[in-house]
Order: structure tokens, then C-alpha cells, then sequence
């Protein structure tokens, strides 16, 4: 059994790849979508876009099912630009329509976030 110390070495002597930079959550009804800025080996940033929807079975046990994207920085523009114009698309086409969809920001490291569940893929 590693001790809590020897954990923290590893994690302190892990590369940047695949860091998490940054992050937001936006839970919508049923279903929690996780905005993360990580890493590339060459310290380039890139999105991932993770949707999860917590699944009960028969037996009354349950998981997650989890989707994600990953979006490079020579995507971005396109993306958002594809995304934006589908919107407003939406928006104009069937009128705009209030949900409840709540975004819950990210404190700098090491502050807790009101009303935040701190969520670790790892434990999901």
C-alpha cells in the first residue's frame, strides 16, 4: 500500500501531458457536461467536452455513461463558429426556451467552489 506522500511525489513528478489546466461544469437536469483544459506532450492546450448521464441497471446498482470530444486548437474557430450558427438557428427557428442549466465555475486551485461537488473521473 503507497503511502499518501508517495502519491503526491508521483503526481508532482508527472508530466504535463494530459494535465488539467482548467475546468467548468454545467449540470443540465440529468446529465453533468465537464469543460477541461488540459495539455499536449508540447504544452499546447486543447479541449475535452465530457458528457455524463448517471445510468441505473435492473438490480438498482448504477454507473455513469460517459461521452467525450476532444477539440485541438486549429479547431476552435470552426467549432465555435458551426456551434453559434446552429443556435441561433435553433433559436430562430423554434424560439428560445429557458432550462435549468447550471454552470458552476472553477476556483483557483486549492480554493473550494460553493455549491460544487468536487468530481473526479477517477471515482466515477
Amino acid at each position: 500500500m503507497e503511502s499518501v506522500d508517495n502519491k503526491e511525489e508521483m503526481r508532482d513528478s508527472e508530466s504535463k501531458f494530459n494535465q488539467e489546466i482548467h475546468s467548468k461544469v454545467v449540470r443540465a437536469g440529468k446529465r453533468t457536461y465537464f469543460f477541461d483544459v488540459k495539455s499536449t506532450r508540447n504544452d499546447e492546450f486543447y479541449l475535452t467536452i465530457t458528457e455524463s448521464k448517471k445510468r441505473f441497471e435492473f438490480d438498482g446498482n448504477f454507473h455513469y455513461e460517459k461521452h467525450k470530444i476532444f477539440l485541438y486548437k486549429e479547431d476552435f474557430e470552426k467549432f465555435s463558429e458551426c456551434l453559434q450558427s446552429i443556435i441561433e438557428y435553433i433559436n430562430k427557428n423554434q424560439g428560445e426556451t429557458v432550462s435549468e442549466v447550471e454552470q458552476v465555475d472553477s476556483a483557483p486551485e486549492g480554493e473550494p467552489v460553493e455549491n460544487y461537488s468536487n468530481v473526479d473521473f477517477e471515482d466515477i
